[in-house]
This record gives structure tokens, sequence and C-alpha cells, in this order.
């Protein structure tokens, strides 16, 4: 009977032994594949600056999606911006493009078709107050920031060797959703001016 007991008893302690290992184990593949995620599928990102309101304001929390493929006009990407640092910014011409301000309306054009950025300008901005007429290389993107007047952005560097374009080779990801704060979570869209670009 007492070596009965004994053997019970020794079942019991490797029980509680294996199941200590099992939650390590579990822990650290958690751990893992959320590393995993953000480093290849999903990043979250914060907002820095003013550049982009009303669309993003300073603090506001997004997630990209890694695997988005290449940005088209429209998107918001988060990319290794000209000083090297995470930037975001919306992507208003892509390789091939031709991309000027402003026409007689003073709208932004992409390869003659204007583009209505009521939706997503900063309230009583302007298109630019920069005038441009560039052609996008392949491989690169033309980048501005919502809030116009206050955005760094391709205009602001047209003078440096790259002029402005950000390679693709560059982009982190498309934003999907703003999620950070909770009262103003929303799911991005590109927005529909762009359809009509040929």
């Amino acid at each position: 009977m007492a070596d009965t007991k004994k053997a019970e008893g020794v079942g019991k302690e490797k029980k509680k032994g294996g199941g200590f290992r099992e939650t390590i184990l579990l822990l650290v593949l958690g751990v893992g594949l959320a590393m995993l995620l953000h480093t290849f599928v999903v990043g979250s990102f914060y907002i820095p600056s003013v550049s982009m309101e009303n669309t993003l304001l300073v603090n506001d929390r997004v997630f990209v999606n890694k695997l988005a493929g290449k940005p088209e006009r429209g998107d918001i990407i988060v990319f290794k911006g000209w000083t090297g640092e995470d930037t975001i910014k919306r992507v208003i011409g892509v390789g091939g493009d031709k991309v000027v301000c402003c026409d007689k309306d003073k709208r932004i054009t992409v390869n003659g078709t204007p583009l209505d950025e009521e939706s997503y300008l900063y309230t009583d901005d302007f298109a630019s107050g920069d005038k441009f007429d560039v052609t996008v290389p392949a491989g690169k993107l033309w980048l501005m920031g919502d809030h116009r007047s206050a955005s760094a952005d391709s205009r602001a560097h047209m003078e440096e060797p790259g002029g402005g374009f950000i390679s693709e080779d560059a982009v982190i990801g498309v934003a999907v959703v703003r999620y950070w704060p909770l009262s103003r979570g929303y799911l991005f869209t590109r927005p529909d001016i762009f359809d009509k670009v040929k």
C-alpha cells in the first residue's frame, strides 16, 4: 500500500512539472509568433506630427499591412522617409504618372485628371502652395501629406538627388486601420477620386 501511495505522489509531481513546462513553451511560442507577425505581417505605428491632419492626428496609432503589395494611388503608407525615419504620407503618384500642380481650379492633376481632394485635405487647406510638374520614375512614388501647408513631403525634397521620390522598396506597409484612440477608430479605404486616374 505504501508503495502505491508513493508512486501516485511521484506521478502528481511529474504532472505539475509538465504543466509548468507546457505553459512556458506556449508563452515562448506566443511571443515568437507575435514577433513574426510584427516583423512580416502587421506593424503598429504612432503619428508624431500634424502633416496628415485631419485624417491622422498627433499620437493616433495605426496598424499597417506589410503584405499589401505595391502601394496604389490614394493609399496611406508608412515608409523609410527622406531622413531615414519611419514616415507616413499619402500616395499621389506611382511609377509613370505625371503629377502637376496646379490646374486653373488650383487642383493637382495626375495624368491630366484633376483630383478633388476635399474628402481628406485638411480643413481650409489647399492642394499645394508649391508649383511642380513631375513624372514619377518606375519603382518610385510621389507622396504628400493631407495637411499640405504643414507637410514636408515629396515637394520639400525635389532639389535633393532623389528628386523627392521615394522608392517602393522603402515602403514598410499600407495603413489599414486607425485603432487608437478607440473613439476615432477607422478603417481606411482608398478615395474614389483615384479611380478616375488612367
